[in-house]
């Protein structure tokens, strides 16, 4: 690998920078989006008997909002509820914070999108330079084959890589931007049917 990296030329330390920094979002996403992280089952049914107990005060909320981002939009919601504010008041302050964490739940993909973006153009540039250093070597005697082959190896070693960096990040971010929407949309329908069990109850008249 080191020869490689070696022969690939200076061109290639753009594309192994970001070969890593998609490798670690890649790895914080996946544990950060797991559905049992963001969408706990237990939590509206402990949302509602903190609610039906009169338990649901600012500290208690306070960690909610804490607990998951599903835990964050509900506590939005039952604070409303706890102060009597009205279904209206609760069903709002649920839909702005749910805005707020659907685009805290995106976070890092742009910069993982734009890895997939960049990685074929760095891996061109360098494939640029190995042509440059082609050229620059040939003389009206014919060029030194070492240097030929130093020039072929830095364009077809950063061309390959790129595509190697470019390809899984970007399968990584559809799929990752793919699983975001179906996270949002159920987070959704949760606080929806948070709200419309609290309202059977009777809670927060």
């Amino acid at each position: 690998m080191l020869a490689i990296l070696r022969d690939a030329g200076w061109p290639i330390w753009p594309l192994v920078l970001a070969s890593v920094i998609a490798l670690a979002l890649v790895f914080e996403r996946f544990w950060t989006l797991r559905a049992k992280r963001v969408l706990p089952a237990q939590v509206p049914d402990e949302v509602l008997v903190m609610l039906d107990k009169n338990m649901a005060c600012t500290e208690a909320l306070a960690d909610l909002e804490k607990h998951s981002p599903l835990g964050r939009v509900l506590a939005a919601g039952a604070g409303a509820l706890a102060r009597s504010e009205g279904f209206a008041a609760a069903t709002s302050a649920t839909e702005e914070t749910g805005r707020r964490v659907a685009h805290d739940l995106e976070r890092y993909l742009n910069a993982l999108g734009t890895i997939a973006a960049i990685a074929p153009l760095l891996g061109l540039f360098g494939t640029v330079v190995g042509m440059i250093e082609i050229f620059a070597g040939q003389d009206s005697a014919g060029g030194s084959p070492v240097q030929l082959a130093h020039g072929i190896s830095v364009a077809l070693y950063n061309t390959a890589f790129g595509l190697i960096v470019a390809i899984p990040a970007l399968i990584a971010w559809r799929g990752f931007r793919r699983h975001v929407d179906e996270l949002v949309v159920e987070l959704e329908w949760r606080a929806a049917k948070f709200l419309r069990a609290a309202q059977q109850m009777g809670l927060g008249a």
